[in-house]
This record gives structure tokens, C-alpha cells and sequence, in this order.
């Protein structure tokens, strides 16, 4: 009887055996897939590129970008004409036979180097390039300088050089103070006017300049007294001077 019970119940045994490995085993793994699934989820997050700061591309403006279309124009205008004054004061410096002439010449190319160097700076922190050389028109007047020699040249660079162009110069830098928008670019119009300034004064108490001067008033003068003669010239025909119309009118 009990070998019957035995061999009637070992299958059922088994069956509930089974069944429970069977149940285990899904449970484990449902488990791990649930696991395996937030594991991987986890290293997906962690291993994506978190949000960066900017990197200062963004500090660095585009070429141009920022700045207002005056002001780009007024330092290109400027950087044109600060080298072309440079190297004509170079050319001077070594051609210029007054003393005077060539210490003038030498102040001038540190004045511009420095007021170059500190533009080229600025213009570079506001992404704009500037030409390394001024235009051809300028460059052409450097040539026909460059042919003169002597007194000539002297008083051509006094001239138009150190009076004309710093003249015009500061003209512009003081119409640009007021007008410009950037502030860095005012603060350097501000630092460089008074420079230029100076070169002005100096070039005007050369005796080059004040030759010119001189010689262009006398100019003038000879113009008025010939017009003076020309009406006493009238008044002689009137009265009947000979050779005159009004000589010979009278006849």
C-alpha cells in the first residue's frame, strides 16, 4: 500500500518541483532584464555629453559683427592714413636735410607707431582685418616725395605732411569723438587727438611752414599792389597819360 502511495505521488512531486525551478528561474530573470535594462539606461545617461558652458567662441564677435558700420569705416580710414604718415616720416627721418626736419620726421614715426600698433589691436579684438599697407594713392604720393631732394623735399614733407595731413587728421578724429559708438574706439580717438596735435604745432614752428606762410602772403601782397598799380594806371589814362586809352581818348 504504501510502495502504491509512493509511486502514485512521486509524480506529483516532481511536477511541483519542476514547476517551482520553473517559477524561480523567470522570476531571476525577469529580474536581471529589469536590472540590466536600468543598468543600461543609467551608463546611456551617463555616458551622453552633459551640457556644456560656452567655450568663448561667443566672446569673440564675428568679423564686423558688433561694431557700427561709422566705425569700421572711420579705422580703416584712420589705419590708412596713420601709415601712410608713418612712412613718410621713415622716408624723412633718413632724406630730410634740416636737423629740425629729421628730428620732427623721428618724433612723428614713434607717435604713429605706437597710435598704429594700439588701432591694429583694437581693430583685432573686434574682428576686423586691416590692410598692411596704405592705398595705392597714398602710396604714389610717398613715391613723388621720395623724388624730391634737398630744401624741396624739406619743406614738400613739412608741408604736406606735417601740416596738410595732420590738419585734415584731426579734423576727422574730432568730428569721429562725438560720432562714434564704440566705446574702446572713442577712448583711442580721445588718447591719440591731442598727439596729433602736437605734431601740428611742431610742423606749423618749422621754417619750412613758416616760409610757405610767408611767401604766400607775399604773394597775395604783390597781387594787391598790382591791382593798385592797374587803378593808378587807370587814373594816369584818365588824366591823359600817354600810351593809355584814356590818353588817347582825350586826343
Amino acid at each position: 500500500m504504501k510502495r502504491i502511495f509512493r509511486l502514485a505521488t512521486f509524480p506529483s512531486l516532481i511536477a511541483a518541483v519542476l514547476a517551482l525551478a520553473l517559477g524561480t528561474g523567470w522570476a531571476q530573470g525577469s529580474g536581471s532584464g529589469t536590472g540590466s535594462s536600468t543598468g543600461t539606461g543609467s551608463g546611456a545617461g551617463s555616458g551622453a555629453p552633459m551640457a556644456q558652458p560656452g567655450t568663448g567662441t561667443r566672446d569673440t564677435p564675428a568679423p564686423g559683427q558688433k561694431m557700427a558700420r561709422a566705425d569700421r569705416r572711420f579705422i580703416e580710414d584712420a589705419a590708412a592714413s596713420g601709415l601712410f604718415e608713418l612712412q613718410a616720416a621713415q622716408l624723412a627721418a633718413t632724406k630730410a636735410t634740416d636737423r629740425a626736419v629729421k628730428d620732427f620726421a623721428s618724433m612723428m614715426v614713434d607717435h604713429h607707431t605706437s597710435a598704429n600698433r594700439e588701432l591694429m589691436q583694437l581693430a583685432n579684438s573686434k574682428g576686423l582685418e586691416l590692410a598692411p599697407a596704405p592705398p595705392r594713392a597714398m602710396r604714389r604720393e610717398i613715391e613723388e616725395l621720395g623724388k624730391k631732394t634737398g630744401t624741396e623735399f624739406d619743406q614738400e614733407f613739412v608741408l604736406k605732411i606735417g601740416v596738410k595731413a595732420h590738419e585734415k587728421d584731426i579734423k576727422r578724429f574730432q568730428e569721429a569723438s562725438k560720432d562714434v559708438k564704440d566705446t574702446q574706439l572713442k577712448a583711442w580717438i580721445d588718447k591719440t587727438l591731442p598727439s596729433l596735435q602736437q605734431q601740428l604745432a611742431q610742423a606749423q614752428r618749422l621754417p619750412q611752414a613758416q616760409a610757405s606762410s610767408a611767401r604766400s602772403g607775399s604773394e597775395g601782397g604783390s597781387g594787391a599792389s598790382t591791382s593798385g598799380a592797374g587803378a593808378a594806371g587807370g587814373s594816369s589814362g584818365a588824366a591823359g597819360s600817354p600810351g593809355y586809352g584814356g590818353s588817347r581818348t582825350g586826343q
